[in-house]
């Protein structure tokens, strides 16, 4: 019987909120690309606005917060670290948001 560590229970919630933040994102407008390349982000209207939609939104923004999946840059805009994007191509692939 293989028990869950801490560690695991994260980074599969983790993995959830990335997923449901994709949906969320696509369901509202955005791209991937939106959050994966560090320069672009999510900026304090489009924020509002997703957790307006969204109780799931507020929800997910926290833990990529708080797991450090996701910070604010140098613009105050919302995006993924280094590790949330290896996450999410990991799970998509990398072609799914190229953020070369």
């Amino acid at each position: 019987m293989h028990t869950d560590t801490p560690d695991d229970a994260i980074q599969r919630s983790l993995r959830q909120c990335l997923s449901n933040a994709a949906f969320l994102l696509y369901q509202h407008g955005h791209v991937l690309e939106t959050i994966t390349v560090p320069f672009r982000g999510l900026d304090s209207r489009a924020l509002r606005q997703l957790r307006e939609a969204s109780k799931e939104w507020r929800a997910c923004q926290r833990v990529l917060e708080s797991s450090e999946a996701a910070v604010y840059n140098e613009q105050g805009r919302f995006v993924l670290t280094g590790m949330g994007r290896e996450l999410l191509f990991d799970m998509f692939g990398e072609g799914a948001a190229d953020c070369a």
